[in-house]
């Protein structure tokens, strides 16, 4: 074997052990919103958490045992449609969640919401669950339940944020809440819980990764190609046409992180008053500039 190839395959393991503790890490903080704010407070947020959660409150049950017993069909699913590297990790991040939940936090205080004060019990329930949901998903892992749907449907749907998948599918699950425990504020809470965990989980595996798209329209073209290149990010020329007059005109395009767009505009506005600028959101910009392509895959 060369050095070469065993460098390689030297740092595979590696990001594979690394995937695997962050993951743990990961699963944990999710356990921990659930077992000390949204379980004890009868908060159903959504998915086979959601469920488990509803079951244990009129059963002997623990939330953790009911969340391992009732993923074990929707794994042996996931392992056929879906990527075996993902379904590992979400074997693991399932076993880690289905054990913390019962029994690692056993020491942790619990947070019991006095009456029509479950908000607080919402909000950080669905803080530490999607904190803990997005560091499991940029390894490419799931926490298994509902998870594994929401995997498979944003595998044939990329444009769809993960976040807003899982909105829609755990809001369905916590208005079933309602029959079971006869009070609609519990639902509320968990809609809220629900609405939180999105938001994070989003902020989590888009935030870091999301910049801004120009595609600049100007008369001086090259001046303002120029001044961009000075912010050391790629500038690309193509060439337009205009349908009216038919004259051909280069059009800036221009990939750059969020905080610095308003420094485009400047530019193009001191350059070019007269310029039409596009300026749309770009979920991920990967590459030179950014973050490396290799960092996810």
């Amino acid at each position: 074997m060369s050095k070469k190839a065993g460098s390689g395959r030297l740092r595979i393991v590696w990001r594979w052990i690394v995937d695997i503790v962050v993951i743990i890490i990961g699963s944990g903080i999710y356990a921990l919103g659930v077992h000390s704010f949204t379980s004890p407070n009868d908060i159903a947020p959504g998915g086979v958490t959601g469920i488990a959660t509803i079951v244990s409150s009129v059963t002997d049950w623990k939330v953790g045992t009911l969340i391992g017993l009732m993923n074990i069909p929707l794994l042996i699913a996931g392992f056929i449609l879906l990527n075996k590297r993902v379904m590992i990790r979400t074997l693991i991040s399932v076993v880690v969640l289905s054990f913390m939940t019962d029994y690692a936090f056993n020491a942790v205080p619990v947070y019991i919401a006095e009456s029509g004060s479950g908000i607080l019990a919402a909000i950080f329930g669905g803080l530490l669950m999607g904190a803990g949901l997005g560091i499991v998903y940029v390894r490419e892992g799931t926490t298994g339940g509902t998870d594994i749907v929401i995997k498979i449907i944003n595998r044939f749907r990329p444009e769809m944020k993960l976040g807003t998948i899982s909105f829609l599918i755990n809001a369905a699950v916590a208005a079933l809440g309602y029959f079971v425990y006869k009070n609609l504020d519990v639902v509320l809470y968990a809609v809220i819980s629900i609405f939180v965990e999105s938001k994070v989980m989003d902020a989590l595996v888009y935030g870091g990764l999301e910049g801004k798209f120009l595609m600049i329209f100007s008369n001086q073209p090259q001046e303002i190609a120029q001044k961009l290149l000075l912010m050391k990010r790629g500038v690309t020329l193509l060439k337009g046409e205009g349908a009216y007059s038919g004259e051909e005109r280069q059009v800036i395009c221009i990939a750059v992180h969020k905080n610095e767009y308003v420094k485009v505009k400047r530019i193009v506005k001191e350059t070019d008053p007269e310029a039409f600028v596009i300026i749309t959101g770009a979920n991920e910009v990967l590459g030179k500039g950014f973050q490396k392509l290799d960092q996810q895959l």
